[in-house]
């Protein structure tokens, strides 16, 4: 019975400050479309960047040969240590535990024609398992390489998206047969686009793979431009590449402490920076959205203290003539959170209709739209600003009743 008094007592102001009401709720619903807005965004973005992060490989680490700065077991500083295609074997065998060990050898200025089309691009002999490890996914009706095509040394070849475009133009390269350095190879695979933050030898969509056996037959050369490591969890790769040190020391003789016999790209660590930056950045966000909703809070609760001072005498005479503490607060609380909550309700319906329409938008040839993503609300997301929505309103409508409650009937014969 309380309820029903104070929910029709509600409802009587409501109708008698129609745009009073009007204005607290559309606050509190442009507070709301902005911090989701905000929220949604930051996720987007920080899902792309992970992405593109995750297209060079996941969990790997890249390793460039250099040359000793210590002297070790009596041979002197300054020399080269250059692993070899063997090598990866030889890793192989030693350290069971990684999920994949590749090495690469990389030739600038190789020419490749297919008919009267003549271009020169980048051609990296490696083995089998650099698509799985790297993402150089096919697209449909092609593939790359296995490990049958790297024993038998066939010449078969995977092309970057954009190189089979400037050879093949609209035409499906895929069985088609191109000379590479005037030696035939069947084209078995196109790489799908993708988007990444990094290489380390040039646009992965420009270069062309082949198997290193091939490789090595055609070319004469054994000798690594660089090796890469995968583990299975991050937080293996310190001891992976400390034991990749140890391992290559005892063929190489080299000390394993030496920091300039590698170069040593660990995509792990880049992923666990990029990580924190897409936190800081979402917080900033968050707090940006938090401070916007605080401040249509403050608007709901002035708006409610400004009625309490407007019913002054009303709320006298009501606790003059009986009325209980409850029924004077109940009002004031529920105005304040039902307020709050619907243009939370109506903010959340404009900002996932504004999320839904930016979804449809193609991204395809804009890399700047392409970079920043889709926002992306998620449950989170909407759950906390829920609960900031609920805190707010709750006492947007506790204080300005608590003042209403607290009125001496006696007082309000001062206020007309």
């Amino acid at each position: 019975m309380r309820l029903k008094l104070i929910f029709q007592l509600f409802l009587r102001s409501s109708m008698l400050q129609k745009k009073r009401a009007i204005l607290t709720v559309a606050a509190i619903a442009w507070g709301t479309v902005a911090i989701l807005l905000l929220l949604a965004f930051g996720q987007g973005l920080k899902d792309q960047l992970m992405k593109s992060r995750r297209a060079m490989g996941l969990n790997i680490a890249v390793i460039w040969p250099g040359e000793t700065s210590r002297p070790w077991k009596g041979l002197p500083a300054g020399r080269p240590v250059r692993p070899i295609a063997d090598d990866v074997e030889y890793l192989r065998q030693r350290m069971p535990d990684l999920k994949g060990v590749l090495g690469e050898i990389h030739s600038w200025g190789t020419t490749l024609t297919y008919g009267r089309k003549t271009v020169t691009s980048h051609v990296i002999g490696t083995n089998w398992i650099y698509g799985e490890m790297r993402n150089h996914i096919p697209q449909p009706g092609g593939r790359f390489f296995n490990p049958i095509d790297e024993a038998e040394k066939r010449r078969v070849v995977f092309l970057g998206n954009k190189l089979a475009t400037d050879i093949f133009g609209k035409e499906d390269p895929v069985g088609k047969t191109l000379q590479l350095n005037s030696s035939p190879y069947l084209v078995i695979g196109v790489m799908k686009p993708k988007l990444q933050m990094g290489n380390y030898a040039g646009p992965e969509d420009d270069h062309a793979v082949i198997p290193i056996t091939t490789y090595i037959a055609q070319y004469g050369t054994q000798q690594l431009n660089n090796l890469v490591i995968q583990v299975h969890r991050p937080e293996e790769m310190p001891e992976a590449l400390k034991r990749f040190k140890e391992v290559l020391s005892a063929k190489y003789g080299f000390n394993p402490e030496d920091p300039k016999v590698f170069g040593i790209w660990d995509t792990v660590k880049g992923s666990e920076i990029m990580g924190k930056m897409m936190l800081g950045i979402e917080l900033f966000l968050g707090i940006i959205g938090a401070l916007t909703l605080l401040i249509g809070g403050i608007g709901v609760a002035n708006i409610m203290y400004a009625v309490v001072k407007e019913k002054t005498r009303e709320i006298g005479i009501q606790m003059a003539m009986g009325a209980r503490r409850s029924w004077i607060t109940g009002p004031f609380v529920l105005q304040g959170l039902i307020y709050t909550l619907l243009g939370g309700a109506c903010g959340l319906v404009i900002a996932v209709t504004i999320v839904i329409l930016l979804s449809l938008i193609p991204t395809g040839g804009n890399q700047a739209l392409a970079f920043l993503g889709k926002p992306t609300l998620s449950w989170p997301i909407g759950i906390s600003t829920a609960a900031i929505l609920g805190l707010i309103g709750l006492l947007a409508g506790y204080f300005p009743a608590r003042r209403a409650a607290s009125i001496d009937p006696a007082e309000t014969l001062r206020y007309e």
